[in-house]
């Protein structure tokens, strides 16, 4: 199922609720009111324990060294999830839905603008590690990552999954 990002409301703590071009407009601000910086784009998904989870995903935007701002929606599904094994996948899922819609968007808009940005957007994080629960997934998660074009960050790298979009679970 293709995610209609234009149906989709981004939550940022600063500006409040945007749409989905609203939140690349926001980013090609951000990195307009910084030219000389250097930035990093990630993604990240969490998801909560239910049975019909919510999932938060989020967008990382950081200027290297000078912090950075997040964008959020969050997917619920009245479906039921029975496993982690699928949550996870889901995970992954919507994160490589939102990178590869984003990149594709702020590629455009660059372009277009004929824009120069010192700007990054390569990884995606993965809320699994080596230990625990989702060990035996690590491979597969990297695998499907990688197949989107994207390199996996995975625990305790993994801050947008792990951190940010798990205060929104």
């Amino acid at each position: 199922m293709e995610i209609n990002f234009q149906k989709i409301k981004f939550y940022n703590p600063t500006v409040g609720n945007l749409t989905f071009e609203g939140v690349v407009d926001e980013v090609i601000n951000y990195f307009l009111s910084s030219p000389k910086s250097n930035f990093e784009i990630v993604v990240g998904c969490d998801s909560s324990s239910e049975d019909c989870p919510y999932f938060p995903v989020v967008l990382v935007v950081r200027k290297i060294g000078e912090g950075g701002r997040f964008f959020l929606y969050k997917m619920h599904y009245s479906r039921k999830f029975y496993n982690f094994h699928q949550r996870i996948l889901q995970e992954v899922y919507l994160s490589c839905e939102l990178a590869l819609k984003f990149r594709e968007e702020i590629l455009k808009r660059i372009k277009k603008n004929n824009l120069k940005i010192n700007y990054q957007f390569q990884y995606i994080h993965a809320d699994v590690n080596e230990n625990g629960q989702t060990r035996d997934m690590v491979k597969e998660v990297i695998g499907l990552i990688r197949s989107n074009g994207f390199e996996a960050k995975i625990k305790p790298e993994s801050f947008a999954a792990s951190s940010i979009a798990d205060k929104f679970t």
